[in-house]
Order: structure tokens, then sequence, then C-alpha cells
């Protein structure tokens, strides 16, 4: 697949040559070479015909019916693509139909590019937005939230993922109040400022919930003969997983995070700033570090909704924020105005649901 786009992608540059494709898959048959004459075969043929990508449109409607709001069921399924190339890893399909589970106006701003570096500074104005959390997609739009309104190409253009995202309190953003921190899959991260207090708890709490609940398990990461540090593939489609299952996933997925970074910082090397090895180091730590918090949260919610015993979302976060404290002052959160029954989200698939987490436990993202 590599080999596919670096040979017919619009990248600019010289492509790889079948020497250099040999030398890539150096020692990865299990410690051994690869047969040379294979390789060759696999890249000549590759060469002279690239891979198509292959879509099954059924798969892709089942993959994400369960997104979609019951009372919809004899409506058009509308798919719409957020797109930030041609690559079909990244174009996400979005049913415009989806379970809206919260809207209100947000203002953002962006503050780390993908792979979470630095925004550059002409780009990182504050702008107010009509947010709407629809699916796992949380739409940016200009003009104020209407259900049977088409998006723009400028409101798909600034909507954000949020499959295994996490959302935090911004403990470290002190110029405005009630600002929360969302950082995405693909390491992007915004600060995004509500009206109230209540409101950026509200955003917090249904944010991280859809995302416990939709997110599909990672795949492996990708390897290659260079000893360099790589994140796991976070897939976008929503999970087929039980309630049961993907709480067992989060927990497995925690377990691992705990061991890895435990063994991580028993092989420490000299520090040296300027050392290749050791930013390897430092980013790998600060990878298992993040993904522990995000594990726990999402194990949190989860819990909680089965405490709950209830599909209503509105009576999940009433009972959850009610009882919570932030910064030592009670948190009471108010009525908001889209409050869907999560049974919705899944209808026909009993006990897929989660709850929420405290506050308390997010609030480490930003560290």
């Amino acid at each position: 697949m590599l080999l596919n786009t670096d040979l017919h992608g619009h990248n600019i540059g010289k492509k790889m040559s079948c020497q250099q494709f040999i030398s890539n898959l150096d020692g990865l048959n299990n410690g051994k070479d690869f047969p040379k004459d294979l390789l060759k075969v696999l890249y000549n043929s590759i060469k002279n015909e690239k891979l198509e990508w292959a879509v099954e449109e059924e798969e892709l409607r089942k993959s994400l019916s369960e997104l979609v709001e019951e009372q919809c069921e004899g409506g058009s399924k509308r798919v719409a693509r957020v797109t930030d190339s041609s690559n079909p890893f990244i174009a996400i399909p979005i049913l415009l139909n989806a379970v809206t589970y919260k809207h209100g106006v947000l203002t953002r701003k962006s503050h780390a590019e993908m792979d979470g570096k630095r925004t550059p500074r002409g780009r990182r104005g504050w702008k107010k937005f009509y947010a709407v959390l629809k699916g796992m997609i949380l739409y940016l739009q200009k003009d104020e939230y209407k259900p049977d309104a088409d998006l723009s190409e400028v409101d798909l253009k600034n909507a954000v993922r949020i499959h295994h995202a996490l959302a935090t309190r911004a403990t470290d953003y002190s110029k405005r109040a009630n600002v929360l921190k969302l950082k995405t899959s693909d390491w992007r991260v915004f600060l995004l400022q509500a009206p109230s207090e209540e409101e950026m708890m509200s955003w917090i709490f249904r944010i991280n919930l859809v995302a416990a609940l939709f997110s599909a398990p990672a795949f492996p990461a990708a390897i290659g003969s260079m000893k360099k540090f790589c994140r796991p593939i976070l897939p976008s489609s929503s999970t087929r997983h039980s309630q049961e299952e993907q709480l067992v996933s989060h927990e497995r997925q925690l377990k691992q995070m705990g061991v890895e970074l435990e063994e991580h910082r028993k092989n420490q090397p000299a520090v040296d700033p300027k050392s290749r090895e050791w930013e390897e180091y430092r980013l790998k730590e600060h990878y298992l570090t993040y993904e522990k918090t995000r594990y726990e949260t999402y194990i949190s919610l989860l819990q909680a909704k089965i405490r709950a015993e209830t599909d209503d979302l509105e009576k999940i976060e009433t009972s959850m924020m009610g009882s919570l404290f932030m910064d030592g002052r009670e948190c009471l959160l108010r009525k908001t105005q889209s409050s869907p029954s999560i049974s919705q989200a899944h209808a026909g698939l009993n006990g897929r649901m989660a709850g929420c987490s405290a506050p308390g436990q997010r609030t480490e993202e930003g560290r």
C-alpha cells in the first residue's frame, strides 16, 4: 500500500526505486529477508498497475447504521465526506441524519495541527461557530443550526472528527474563561470556549461519551526497518462491540499502556535534547501517558453508564455531573436543548451504551 501511494500518488519528488523498496523490508520476515525475486515481482506489478481502493457500499452503510436516528429510518440517507486528501483512510463518510447529541455556540481556536505541531500564528485566532455534535462529528457552522438544512462546503471543511478524541478542561489556558481542550485522534488540538461553565462541562461530557461509545479498537502501528516510534492507526468507523465487549477492549488497552509505560521508563536514555534517541523516548512516553489517561476516561464512562441503568442521555448527564466537584465547587448542569435518548443511536442493538468520567481524570490530558 505504501509503495502504491509512493509510485502513483501526487507526492513531489523522486519515486521509490526497486532497490529502495527491497532495502526498506530488510529483516522484516521474522528477522530474515524476503526473497528478492518475490519483492521484484511485487514492485513491478504495482508499478505497472496501481492498486484501486475497494469500497463496499453495503458494508459502509452497515457500519454507520448505529448512528442513524430511529425516527429517520424511513428517510433518505444523504452521505457527504469531510476530506483532507484523496486517501480513503482519511476521508470519512458522514450520515447527515445521524443522532444530534448536542448543539450550541462555541468559539474555536486552533492550537496544534496534525501530530501536535503548533498552529502557525496567523491561523490561531478565535472564531465563533454554532457547534453541532452529530454522530462522531463535531460540525462548526457559521449559521445557526437547522436540522433539515444542508451543510455548506465551508461547514464540512471546519468539521472535526471526535473518534478516539479526548476533551478536558483547559487548565493551562487562563486568558479566557470556560475553555475546554479537544485533542483528536491525529493529535490536532482545539481550544473551545463555551458561554458558561455548565455548558463547557456538558460539552466535555458529551464529546467524551460519544468517543467512548463508538470508537473502534485501534489497528497495530506501522512497522519499518527504521527504529522509529509510530502511533497505532485509529479507525474512524464505528465499533461493532457490545457494551461489555467495548468495556473489556478499553480495559485491555489500559492494561497494555500501563505495562508499556513501565517498560519504557526502565530504558530511559541519557538526557540530551539534541539526541534523536532522547526525542523518540520523550515522544513515546508522552503518547503512552496520554493514552493511559484517555482509556481511563473511557472506562469510567462505560462503568458509569452501567451504574446509571438508563439510556437517556439527559438523565445520565444530570446524575453524573450533579454529583461531581470541579475545583472545589459543585458542578450542576442545566438542561440542554438537545437531549436524545442514547438508545436512538443504537436502535435495535441493546446494551451498547456508556456513561461519563470524572472531570478530574480528564484534566491530565494537557500535561
